[in-house]
């Protein structure tokens, strides 16, 4: 089976000269490697290719064969490092707790492991008969939520 210490040094050896960063690695028992990068002004396939073509001469066919694929993170995939996080700040994501409850917003900030996102929610307030749309700072910690994911928007 492929070494994913192996994998992952050939990949961190390419990032080096590059702007992009490592999303995820995974290899399945059958020797398959995904290979998910990303960048702030998005993937180009050029790059895919070029990141491809680099683990491919540096891995050996003939110890091992494997299959290789590497793409970018994906659009409307849960956030799984905190520089997508760092990438998404003033745009809008959709956050779902551990307790099951969705938060639609835009991702204010990022310090450690909590962020803020900034929600309009409907708030009674003294001497207004209605509820009022307000904006309201919610902070989250990435280890109590199941998925932070970018929202596309057609607007």
């Amino acid at each position: 089976m492929i070494d994913k210490k192996v994998v992952k040094q050939l990949v961190d050896e390419w990032l080096q000269d590059n702007d992009y960063f490592l999303v995820d690695i995974a290899i399945s028992p059958d020797d398959k490697i995904v290979v998910e990068i990303d960048h702030a002004d998005g993937v180009w396939i050029e790059d895919c290719v070029s990141l491809s073509k680099y683990i491919e001469d540096h891995l050996s066919r003939e110890k091992e064969d494997y299959e290789l694929e590497v793409g970018s993170a994906g659009i409307g995939q849960p956030f799984k490092v905190l520089q997508q996080y760092q990438n998404h700040i003033g745009k809008d994501v959709e956050v779902l707790d551990n307790q099951g409850n969705k938060s639609k917003g835009v991702l204010k900030s990022v310090d450690g492991e909590d962020f803020v996102v900034t929600v309009s929610e409907k708030v009674k307030k003294e001497g207004v008969k209605r509820p009022v749309l307000t904006d309201i700072d919610k902070t989250f910690n990435m280890n109590n939520i199941k998925y932070t994911k970018y929202l596309l928007s057609f607007k």
